[in-house]
């Protein structure tokens, strides 16, 4: 059976590694972006890259507009994550029962194989759209969003559609993401003689506990789309060997906001809450350290110009048309800070991303590529 040109170009998509060049094996984005330049460039559509990143650029495909000075942003990463714990061959895309398999399929070359095909579709037919449209292949999400910063700076939009796997949903909310380090410091000494010591574990023990508990009140307040805020210890890491009084321990958090918690706010409370253990164990010493992320929540009102094209497309195609929450973060934040009100949509389940076994259901692919098309010529119209 002959493979649909949309399945195609997200099978060779697939093959190339794009993994983010911050985790074991990654390359980065220059072989996939140089990939989607020629794309559309064999199209004849106007193609450019911003640097990013060394050898790591976004790539910028551009679709005039009737009305030249208004604009729409669609936008989805190239990079993935690793393929470390992957079961199955992460770049040869298999096809069966109706998903291809393979890394970034869901997550989320299968929402940009279908915006690439939406701008294909609407050039091949020339049809001129309401508004000017880019679509954004950025760098470097799965990592720092530095492809999302470079795009946002100084730009001017009046929607933006941020491809992530939704299953179809219309996401207007989507929670923030604080992550930071702290490091309690001991006094090594001896096990024979641990009095002589200060056990920087016994210390992190005691601050874990008391992040425990104050995260029992995090359930206090609840986002209609989004539920509670959300705080884990990952990671945590003590001790030189099992006869040392330990005099370091570390433990790295994730903190998941809600639509008006500041990031940094919300790092000096748990500053507090250290400032006030230490009351209690004058020889407990933290250090907490810059947070590595302090992305603020997605929350775009229902009302806004794009949510409200997006409910009528979805309408007009059957789907499901109330907007959604999602507890995971995107590049969207980056645009709605920049005043640029966006959404998230998708083909996939965000269960399959990052998985040992990943894929994306090819009717949702075909779905959302029709969901893109419609929506350029829904907006502003």
């Amino acid at each position: 059976m002959a493979v649909p040109p949309l399945i195609e170009t997200l099978a060779d998509l697939v093959r190339i590694n794009s993994v983010n060049s911050a985790y074991e094996g990654g390359r980065g984005e220059r072989e996939i972006a140089t990939w989607i330049g020629r794309y559309f460039a064999r199209l004849g559509i106007e193609t450019w890259e911003q640097e990013v990143l060394p050898g790591r650029p976004n790539l910028i495909a551009r679709l005039p507009g009737r009305d030249p000075a208004r604009r729409i942003i669609l936008e989805a990463h190239m990079d993935t994550a690793s393929v470390g714990g992957m079961t199955i061959p992460p770049f040869e895309p298999r096809i069966e029962e109706g998903k291809l398999y393979g890394r970034g399929a869901c997550d989320t070359k299968g929402g940009l194989a279908a915006m690439m095909h939406a701008i294909a579709t609407l050039a091949a037919e020339k049809i001129t759209p309401p508004c000017e449209v880019w679509l954004a292949a950025a760098a470097d999400e799965e990592h720092a969003f530095a492809g999302v910063t470079r795009l946002a700076q100084g730009l001017r939009a009046d929607a933006a559609v941020v491809a992530e796997p939704t299953e179809l949903r219309a996401v207007i909310a989507t929670k923030g993401c604080l992550r930071w380090r702290i490091v309690m410091h001991g006094r090594a000494a001896h096990s024979s003689k641990p009095q002589l010591g200060i056990s920087a574990i016994n210390h992190m023990a005691r601050l874990v506990l008391a992040f425990e508990e104050a995260g029992k009140g995090l359930a206090d307040r609840v986002h209609p789309l989004l539920g509670s805020a959300t705080c884990n210890i990952g990671l945590i890491q003590g001790g030189e060997q099992v006869n040392f009084v330990p005099g370091r321990c570390i433990i790295d958090i994730d903190r998941r906001l809600l639509p008006g918690e500041k990031p940094l706010e919300i790092w000096a409370g748990y500053q507090a809450l250290i400032d006030r253990l230490q009351r209690d164990h004058p020889d407990l010493k933290a250090t907490m350290e810059t947070p590595t992320m302090a992305d603020e929540a997605l929350e775009t009102p229902a009302n806004s110009a794009p949510a409200r094209a997006a409910a009528a497309v979805l309408s007009a195609m059957a789907l499901d048309a109330r907007p959604a929450g999602v507890p995971y973060g995107s590049d969207a934040s980056k645009l709605s800070r920049q005043g640029i009100p966006s959404i998230v949509f998708g083909p996939g389940s965000i269960d399959r991303a990052h998985a040992a076994v990943e894929y994306v259901e090819l009717t949702q692919v075909a779905l959302a590529a029709d969901f893109y098309h419609r929506f350029i010529l829904q907006f502003g119209s």
